[in-house]
């Protein structure tokens, strides 16, 4: 390793282009959550008999989101983190103001499904970037992921808003341009990398044999696919469950804006919580335990009205949340540093691929079965996750969390 990359090493981001990676994974929920949270809006401007028969074309967005990880994990790996950064800000910006401009229901599919190709380099490129200097990989990836939870509680919230104030249109043109900048201010603080990630030295945190890294990346793809299709699932029918079950309660969309924002904020400090555990302990208990917990309460939310529904709602929102930083986490301590973005861009392709049709099954699966029904079936996908988190290999007693 050459003189400037040694010190580039042993220097931390600098706050700005921390704050910027962090918000970075804000814009990356937020955008993808606009069009669910205006869907109801859109559906009625664009001659829709209700906001089910409009939810499939929003599918692309996700597709795109895994698939295009896989190229985005090898150019973040192989080109820069941080040219990738660059593009993720700016492309994810342009992509959703042209989904503003749209004027019917497949050109808004299109847009769609740009923000999704674009959205895809944050997970792979935003987060090995992040966490590559850490000494508490943990801890920096819980408020990363806070960051990223608070970016789904604003989608609600501020969309509420801007399509009560300004229209649908105005939902994702504002935002869009907050990315740009943002890509603007992330390419002039951002120093150059001296090195491409491919090319540099380092090291694992917690050395498995092959065969266990295999099967500790095969838990990672199954739960982080199961656990994508509840965190899709839920984040992208939240706003209609609330409208259903709080009928004749609350019925304006702003207030049920704040209120799923809420649930959202106090679930996403979960993710700081969990993020600490982890830089103490080892993931399989702790994981374990966490998705234990989604069971019941998604067949509690299942049956609830009005202000339990709320409550219910939130502790499913605690525990989803809960158990997203853990396959971020498992990369950092299995996987070095010179291949984390190409191993995370194919673990997210074949997981967030299979979850998104969770996006394109929602509207139709609550048509014909109901939000009961199928809440009930999110409570089997989390008993799926709990069995495949008992094959996870257990790591050694003297393992510790450096970040490589």
């Amino acid at each position: 390793m050459n003189t400037a990359s040694l010190a580039a090493d042993t220097k931390d981001h600098s706050l700005a282009v921390r704050l910027l990676l962090n918000v970075g994974h804000g814009l990356d929920h937020m955008f993808l959550l606009i069009f669910a949270a205006s869907v109801g809006v859109i559906a009625a401007d664009f001659g829709f008999d209700s906001w089910e028969d409009l939810m499939p074309y929003g599918v692309g967005a996700f597709v795109l989101f895994g698939l295009g990880s896989i190229p985005s994990g090898r150019l973040g790996d192989l080109w820069g983190r941080r040219r990738m950064m660059v593009v993720f800000f700016i492309g994810i910006g342009a992509s959703t103001l042209l989904a503003a401009l749209t004027q019917n229901a497949w050109q808004l599919a299109l847009a769609l499904t740009l923000v999704g190709a674009f959205a895809s380099i944050y997970h792979p490129v935003g987060i090995p970037f992040l966490v590559q200097k850490s000494l508490n990989p943990g801890y920096a990836i819980g408020i990363n992921g806070l960051a990223g939870n608070l970016g789904v509680a604003l989608a609600a919230v501020l969309s509420g808003f801007l399509i009560k104030w300004f229209g649908w249109r105005a939902a994702f043109a504002i935002p869009a341009l907050l990315s740009i900048a943002c890509g603007i201010w992330f390419a002039y603080v951002c120093p150059a990398e001296p090195e491409v990630p491919a090319k540099r030295k380092a090291k694992v945190a917690v050395n498995f044999p092959p065969a266990m890294v295999a099967r500790a990346l095969a838990v990672m793809t199954v739960t982080a696919a199961t656990g994508s299709v509840l965190f899709n699932f839920t984040t992208n029918g939240n706003g209609q469950l609330l409208l259903e079950r709080f009928k004749g309660i609350v019925e304006d969309p702003a207030t049920l804006g704040i209120m799923l924002a809420a649930i959202y904020t106090v679930a996403s400090l979960m993710q700081v919580v969990v993020g600490k555990l982890l830089d103490r302990f080892a993931v399989r208990p702790l994981f374990l335990g966490i998705v234990l917990m989604q069971i019941p309460l998604f067949l509690l939310a299942s049956y609830a009205q009005g202000w339990w529904l709320f409550a219910a709602l939130l502790g499913v929102m605690v525990v989803i949340f809960g158990a997203i930083p853990f396959v971020d986490v498992m990369v950092v301590r299995y996987v070095d540093d010179r291949m984390r973005s190409r191993v995370a861009g194919i673990r997210l392709a074949i997981s967030l691929g299979l979850s998104s049709l969770a996006v394109w099954a929602l509207g139709p699966s609550v048509k014909s079965l109901g939000f009961e029904v199928m809440l009930m079936v999110m409570a089997g996908f989390a008993v799926c996750t709990a069995l495949v988190v008992t094959l996870l290999p257990k790591e050694p007693a003297s393992s510790t969390t450096t970040s490589g």
